[in-house]
């Protein structure tokens, strides 16, 4: 099944007539840092049997960063609201292409997969420096790391991940 694709000035224009309601499937925490004026955030993971709450006369858009997920999840979209759904072209970073209104938060946290990323890419770096100039061991780090990214991938459990989630710049500033 494929959703059908809007562009992002046709769907700034449906959104400002009121005749859309834009759904932004990624996680909270890419949520956080950004995401068009007036989305509202359901996490592709949380879309259950119920449908969503799209206000008759009204249609479905959903987006994420690129346009990735969307294409990858059209059928559970699809089935998540009655009638015709819609996916915004090219997700969040081509709306900020054309120049349309986000919310931005520069002081959130980056998004928990980019930090796995950075975290894991500088122990293999740190690893293979460390191999090369102190001691052969230290390949070991890397190899660790390596094995823990492949049981990720195979499991989709990442400790990483969750030892990531826990620390301090990841936790909700208390009020």
């Amino acid at each position: 099944m494929q959703l059908t694709a809007l562009n992002p000035k046709d769907v700034a224009d449906l959104l400002a007539r009121g005749q859309a309601v834009l759904f932004d499937i990624r996680d909270p925490d890419e949520f956080a840092r950004r995401h068009v004026k007036g989305a509202r955030l359901r996490p592709l993971a949380a879309l259950g049997a119920d449908p969503l709450p799209v206000p008759a006369g009204r249609m479905a858009v959903f987006t994420c960063r690129s346009g990735m997920r969307t294409a990858a999840n059209c059928a559970r979209l699809a089935a998540a609201v009655e009638g015709e759904t819609f996916v915004l072209e090219g997700g969040v970073e081509a709306w900020a292409a054309a120049g349309l209104p986000l919310v931005e938060d520069h002081a959130a946290p980056l998004e928990l997969m980019r930090q796995v990323q950075i975290a894991a890419g500088s122990l293999v770096l740190a690893g293979v420096a460390l191999g090369l100039l102190v001691h052969p061991g230290f390949f070991g780090l890397s190899a660790f790391v390596g094995a823990g990214l492949t049981l990720a991938g195979i499991t989709g459990f990442c400790g990483m991940a969750r030892l990531l989630a826990v620390m301090p710049w990841n936790r909700p500033a208390r009020a």
